[in-house]
This record gives structure tokens, C-alpha cells and sequence, in this order.
């Protein structure tokens, strides 16, 4: 079934900004919350639906490229060209609620604290950073799409203690003082009643488990800086500036947590000859006047290679050719962009005795006296008709 547009799930417009976003989402959220709606399967399904949404709208990035591409750009987000949304099981979805309600779920003190979802229970799920890179592409690699082998510097899983910040299995305990949920409860007599009131373990800070003993490598950390060569598939057609995600591929969470994204901007390498315009290529031929005026074949460079194209007798200074579907594709479309070729009538500086006899005798030629006439149309006029 195809998936919803992301304003219309959480009810926002376009152009609205993050703090309207975030209180849609906060609305959406408490109106679905599975505690709330126990059992029911499309209450559920639309609160996955809103978090999947603010996912994408709450991150500049994100959302930059699912308003250019809409979900069509998640095809390759798995290989570097997406946003990285959907795909969130429920313990994604509360550790958003840090975010959103401050510090863990609105229904904490109402339905009997946190969500136990999966194998995190009520633990406070810790989320690594986002992480930067620049790439950059030639012309022909912007073209026809490539995939490139990065070495990155970032926080990894430490393989020592595997990510635990512990030296060994039996150092890491169940938290004595919340048991392992990682949030302690309080009942408190008012006048009303008593009322029951949930906040993050102090002694765990949340994780459910503490450390004895810590990992000699990390220092309890479960992270260490190292590389990683991460392979990222480069869909044909971005630009300068545009950003790509990668998720999951970011920075390492301490201990056991959800690693970041990596964010990579897109920088184009200027080409010696073309010059990029759009989807389309532009390049400028400079021919002599002679082969201008009785016409001749000269080869040109294009993306996929040289290309011979006819220069016609009598044609102008400020004619443009132009090449089909000889420029830059869109992404994740058929459709490609044209090269249009600029003629530019070149004309020579030093002159032999004999070359300058040659054309005085052809200067008082009529067909060499300048005589724009019905025919003849401006640089102007010319371009909009091509764009016509």
C-alpha cells in the first residue's frame, strides 16, 4: 500500500516549522499511544505511521530530501541516496519522547510507566551522533552514478568488550535500586488520593544495569574511536550541495545504544571543458571563420565520450547546437538533460603575408560585407527559441 504524505499524517502544511511539527507529533502521540489504546491494531499502526513521519520533518536534512524526492528517495537508503525513514520498531519510537515530552513518555505517570517495548523494556535507549562527510564527484561520476569506498574516522563498537563498557559478562548487574527497568516510581498521599509518579533511575541513569568492573579498552564507554570503510552507492543525477543519509551509519551509541546517520554533502569537481547547467552541459566551440562560412566536421567532448557533429556552411557567431539527452540525468528518473554547443567564430591575431593578401582580395567581396538581413536573429532571439 503506498505510503501517506508526511504533512497530511501529522496534519501540518508544507511550510510549517519544527516547533509546529513537534506539537502535531505530541498530539498524534498521546491521541494512538499503545497504552492508551490497548490492543488496537490501527491505533498502533497510525502511531508508528507519526512517528515515522516526525522522524523525517523534525531532521533539516531529511526533510530537505523527502520534499525534493518525496518517498521515492527512501529507494536508496539503504546505499546512501535516501533519508532513512520507516522501518521503526517500537523502541526507536520511545526513544524519541526524550525529545518530545522531555524526558520520557506522557504516559508514565498515568498508565503505570514506561512502555515495555521489546528487549530495551522501560530503559532509556541512548542515540549515537550524526556524522559529516564531504564526497566529491566528477562530472562523468555525477552522470552515470558510481559507488565510493570511504574510510571514516568515527566512534565504533568496541570489539573488546563488544559494546557492553563492562570487562566481563558477570561485571554487568541488574540495577538494585529500579530492578532493571531503569525508571524507579513514587507514590505519593495527596488530597485527591495517591498519585504515582515515574523518573530515570538515579543510579543507572536510566540503562537498567551498572558496571562493576569496566572494559580496560573503552573505560565502560562500549565505544572506541577507530575507521570504518563504509561503501556508499551514489545515485546519477545529484548536484552540488546536495545531502544524502545514510542511517545507522553515523557515530556508535555508548553502550549498546542506536548509532547516528552519516550525512554526506556532495561536492562536484569542475570539468576541464563542461560546464553544468541544470541537467543540462554546456560547451563552448570556438571554429575559424573559414570553416564557419563554407562548413565543415569537428569533434566535441561529452560526458560519454567525443561526438562529431556538422558545422553547417554560413553558420553565425552565437548559434547554439544542440546534443539529445547528452547531459546530466534526474534522479531517479529517465529523464536526461541536453549538452548544447555555444559556436563562437575565432578569429586569428598574427597573419602571414600571403594569408593577408589572400583575404584582402576577398574583403571587397559582397559576400563578405557584414549585411544582417530578415534571416539574420539576435543571440536572444535565438535562445528563446531553443528554450521555446
Amino acid at each position: 500500500m503506498a505510503k501517506r504524505d508526511y504533512y497530511d499524517v501529522l496534519g501540518v502544511a508544507k511550510g510549517a516549522d519544527a516547533d509546529e511539527i513537534k506539537k502535531a507529533y505530541r498530539k498524534m502521540a498521546i491521541k494512538y499511544h499503545p497504552d492508551k489504546n490497548e490492543g488496537d491494531k490501527a491505533a498502533e499502526d497510525k502511531f508508528k505511521e507519526a512517528a515515522e513521519a516526525y522522524e523525517v520533518l523534525s531532521s533539516p536534512e531529511k526533510r530537505q530530501r523527502y520534499d525534493q524526492f518525496g518517498h521515492a528517495a527512501n529507494a536508496h537508503s539503504a546505499n546512501g541516496g535516501g533519508y532513512g525513514g520507516g522501518g521503526m520498531n517500537m523502541d526507536d519510537i520511545f526513544s524519541q519522547f526524550g525529545d518530545i515530552f522531555g524526558g520520557g513518555s506522557p504516559f508514565e505517570g498515568f498508565f503505570g510507566g514506561g512502555r515495555q517495548g521489546g528487549s530495551a523494556g522501560g530503559r532509556r535507549v541512548t542515540r549515537g551522533s550524526n556524522l559529516r562527510i564531504k564526497v566529491r564527484l566528477t562530472l562523468e561520476e555525477i552522470a552515470n552514478g558510481t559507488e565510493k569506498k570511504i574510510k571514516v574516522n568515527k566512534q565504533i563498537v568496541c570489539k573488546t568488550c563488544d559494546g557492553t563498557g563492562a570487562k566481563d559478562r558477570s561485571s554487568v548487574q541488574t540495577c538494585k535500586t529500579c530492578g532493571g527497568s531503569g525508571a524507579v516510581r513514587r507514590v505519593t498521599n495527596t488530597i485527591l488520593g495517591q498519585m504515582q509518579t515515574t523518573s530515570t533511575c538515579p543510579t543507572c541513569n536510566g540503562e537498567g544495569s551498572t558496571i562493576t568492573s569496566k572494559c580496560t579498552v573503552c573505560h565502560g564507554d562500549g565505544v572506541v574511536r577507530g575507521e570504518e570503510t563504509i561503501s556508499i552507492n551514489i545515485p546519477a543525477g545529484v548536484s552540488e550541495g546536495m545531502q544524502l543519509s545514510m542511517s545507522g551509519k553515523g557515530n556508535a551509541a555508548p553502550r549498546g545504544g542506536l548509532p547516528g546517520d552519516l550525512i554526506i554533502l556532495i561536492e562536484e569537481i569542475p570539468h576541464e571543458t563542461l560546464k553544468r547547467d541544470g541537467n543540462n552541459v554546456i560547451y563552448d566551440l570556438h571554429i575559424n571563420f573559414v570553416d564557419a562560412a563554407i562548413g565543415t566536421s569537428v569533434e566535441v567532448p561529452t560526458i560519454d565520450g567525443k561526438v562529431k557533429i556538422k558545422i553547417d556552411p554560413g553558420t553565425q557567431g552565437g548559434k547554439i547546437l544542440r546534443l539529445k539527452s547528452k547531459g546530466v540525468p534526474e534522479v531517479n528518473s529517465y529523464h536526461r538533460g541536453d549538452q548544447l554547443v555555444h559556436i563562437n567564430i575565432w578569429t586569428p591575431k598574427a597573419l602571414s603575408r600571403e594569408e593577408r593578401e589572400l583575404l584582402e582580395k576577398l574583403q571587397s567581396s559582397p559576400n563578405f560585407k557584414p549585411n544582417p538581413g530578415k534571416n539574420e536573429k539576435s543571440f536572444f532571439e535565438r535562445m528563446k527559441e531553443y528554450f521555446e
